[in-house]
Parts: structure tokens; sequence; C-alpha cells
């Protein structure tokens, strides 16, 4: 779980990190962030780090690492979508309109924002049942996932590096938690 959970955290922050931050508003900016190979190596390393999550949740909380999975499902076609779809559609010159037909289309939006608030309360679960400064911290980052969507570049890494944070203390207070418990004994 340590390595596991740790892993994902830097996912995470790489993803806002290493993610181009042109202005997309412009068909020349939506271009260059969408046509370059940061952009799919950013939303990639998203992608795998909502897959590791739920396997490092499996050693705290099966029902939070099951729910985190649901909510993975859901929003992962999404982040197919915006990484492997946009970058192809970069070059066309309406990039502007495929990139709002694929981003607002009804039923992609609807499944990526049940997903992230599904990985949200997978988060919380999992600070409700330990009660710990690192796992409320987890959660935080996890329920704010989707918020953060709407805010600049600046607070979008900053928010990365919460999730780093928080998936990496949690990770470590719980593998020096599961160290110090006392260990069953078959008789």
């Amino acid at each position: 779980m340590k390595w596991t959970l740790t892993a994902a955290g830097l996912l995470f922050l790489l993803y806002p990190l290493l993610r181009p931050w042109e202005d997309e508003t412009t068909a020349q900016g939506a271009a260059a962030a969408m046509g370059s190979q940061a952009w799919v190596l950013s939303h990639l390393f998203a992608m795998i780090g909502f897959i590791l999550v739920p396997i490092a949740l499996l050693e705290v909380h099966r029902t939070a690492a099951v729910t985190f999975w649901v909510g993975a499902g859901l929003t992962l076609p999404y982040y197919g979508a915006e990484d492997f779809a946009l970058h192809e559609l970069a070059t066309q010159p309406n990039v502007l309109e495929l990139a709002e037909a694929v981003r607002y289309n009804p039923f992609a939006i609807t499944t990526f924002g049940a997903g992230l608030v599904t990985m949200g309360v997978a988060a919380v679960l999992v600070a409700l049942k330990l009660r710990t400064a690192p796992a409320v911290l987890f959660a935080a980052g996890f329920a704010l996932f989707l918020p953060q969507f709407f805010t600049p570049p600046a607070v979008r890494i900053v928010h990365g590096v919460l999730v780093l944070v928080g998936c990496v203390w949690l990770a470590w207070a719980s593998s020096r938690r599961a160290a110090e418990e006392p260990q069953l004994v078959a008789a």
C-alpha cells in the first residue's frame, strides 16, 4: 500500500505540473496544449493514479476501495477522450468546436462528474473510518478534485500538491500503524 499510494500521489502532482497551460479559448492555444506530448503524458499520469488508489485502499477500507473503483470507472472514459481524442483533434482547424463537443457531451460530462464525486465519497469513507489527520487530508484532496477544474492553473497545481501530500501521508501513516499493531499468532 505504501508504495502504491505514494506513486499515485506523485502522478497526481505530475498531472497539473506537466500539463501545458496554453489559452485553450483560442484555436492556437488549444492546438498547442492539446497537440503536445506533455498533454498526453500528464493526463495519462492522472488516469494511472486513479487506478492505483483503490488498489492501495484495499488494505485500509474495502468498501472505500470498491466505491473508488466505481468512481474511477465512471471517470476514466472522459479522461481517455480528453487525453487521446483531443490530442488527435488538435490539428483540426475547428479544434475549439470539436473540443467543446467532446468535453460537454451530456453523457460524458455527467459520468465524469458522477465519477469524481464518487471517488470523493470513497475518500471521505476512509477519513471517517480512520479519523486521522492524514486520512482527512487525503479525503480533502479527492473531495476537491471536481471543484479544482474551475480554478486557474496555479490553484490546480496546489491541488496536485494537496493530493500528493494526502496520499503519501496516509500511505506512510497507515504502514506505520499496521507495523505497530500486534500480530495474531496461530495457535
